[in-house]
């Protein structure tokens, strides 16, 4: 059996994500091959072809960290992945999984009025993130009755 009960990764997000990465690349790489083409008055070598093409895949695997939202629940806590890090947050720690009025994602609210942002149920996946507050909602309540 798997130690989480529920995995849950934004649907929409990850598309454009991979699209942008593709087209910032496509973009780089064309504009660092006709670097050379017509003569400006600039003498462009191959080393800056080079660093254009590398700045862009740079550029994009920036953006590919929007691919990499996840929130994981089961036994141990909530595991929270954003853009950067990863945070496992145990269930006495845990006082409720919110999703404000007109915010863009979810959070894991924590004592003392702290939260932790979860975008990995995002309001642009708009019934999919309705139905996967309610599957984490259920589970907060099984194992937040267990913690008390």
């Amino acid at each position: 059996m798997s130690e989480w009960d529920l995995e849950i990764r934004p649907r929409l997000t990850p598309y454009f994500a991979y699209g942008a990465a593709v087209i910032i690349v496509a973009i780089h790489v064309t504009v660092g091959l006709l670097l050379k083409v017509r003569s400006s008055g600039v003498i462009f070598q191959t080393a800056d072809q080079v660093a254009i093409a590398l700045l862009g895949v740079i550029i994009a695997g920036f953006v590919l960290l929007f691919a990499r939202p996840r929130l994981r629940v089961g036994p141990a806590g909530v595991a929270v992945r954003n853009l950067f890090g990863y945070k496992l947050i145990p269930w006495p720690d845990v006082v409720d999984v919110s999703f404000p009025v007109g915010a863009r994602w979810a959070r894991v609210d924590l004592p003392d009025d702290e939260y932790i942002p979860v975008m990995a149920i995002q309001a642009v996946d708009k019934v999919r993130a309705v139905d996967a507050m309610d599957r984490v909602r259920e589970l907060v309540a099984r194992y937040r009755s267990d913690a008390r």
